[in-house]
């Protein structure tokens, strides 16, 4: 391991580069030449740095990317398949992914199949660079969703497109993906990660406490009815307590930049 300035940096053989930005924390699935497939040593790396991160006040906002030309091929089969199931793990990757308490965002490079895709839809959210290719192969080889990605997927582009992309097996490419919603943004390739890390660090900057319990409100709610969503807001409102001086001081802050 080494460091440089405040990022530490895993060395090259790690499944998992890990580095620092500020309040970013910056993963990155690190098996170019398996095109970044998701294999134990990946998991288990993957929960750690996961967990590390939503236990780091420091830290308010994870990225992850795919080392190369890829993002993740999915789950490493051959070895899945000669080997434990990965249901003797514990919790899925996707499981921590959902349960943590810090915003996730998916930085997605290039091609993001089955296992890869199942990953970023329990991201936060997506950005998409020219260059992404998203697709499901789960059901065109005889397997079932197992990380979430049938409860996810439909909450994000609908029933129909959801069950075309899951039950075809078709890619479909990044600008494709931000039309039909599942991604938030396509952006030039080059620009992917510039354009991740500064939406990244404009969450970071905002109240940590308030971020974190939003983005509570937002999950709980989004499958929620109107009225029981509206009743989860309330909830949250009447137990935050936020810091008047401090509200003032970001409100002042936020307007002399605009200014």
């Amino acid at each position: 391991m080494t460091e440089t300035g405040s990022a530490v940096v895993k060395t090259d053989e790690s499944p998992l580069l890990v580095e620092r930005d500020g309040h970013v924390t910056v993963l990155t699935l690190n098996r170019p030449e398996r095109r970044n497939a998701i294999n134990r040593a990946m998991r288990k790396a993957i929960k750690k740095e996961l967990w590390k991160a939503d236990a780091d006040d420091d830290v308010r906002v994870v990225v992850i990317t795919g080392a190369g030309t890829s993002f993740s091929a999915g789950v490493d089969l051959p070895e899945a398949l000669s080997g434990p199931s990965p249901r003797t793990e514990g919790a899925t990757p996707t499981q921590v992914l959902r349960g943590i308490s810090k915003p996730v965002i998916a930085a997605v490079n290039g091609p993001c199949y089955t296992g890869g895709y199942e990953l970023v839809v329990s991201c936060s959210f997506i950005i998409a660079s020219d260059l992404a290719e998203f697709a499901d192969t789960h059901a065109q080889i005889g397997l079932l969703n197992g990380w979430g990605g049938s409860a996810m997927l439909p909450r994000m582009v609908g029933l129909p497109a959801a069950v075309q992309f899951m039950l075809s097996g078709e890619p479909i490419d990044g600008a494709t993906a931000a039309r039909i919603g599942l991604a938030n943004e396509v952006v030039v390739h080059d620009q992917l990660m510039d354009r991740t890390l500064e939406i990244a660090h404009k969450i970071a900057a905002g109240h940590p406490g308030a971020i974190q319990r939003m983005l509570r409100l937002l999950k709980e709610g989004a499958g929620a009815s109107t009225s029981h969503a509206l009743g989860l807001e309330i909830e949250a409102s009447v137990g935050f307590r936020s810091n008047g001086a401090d509200v003032g001081a970001r409100f002042g802050k936020r307007r002399a930049e605009k200014d």
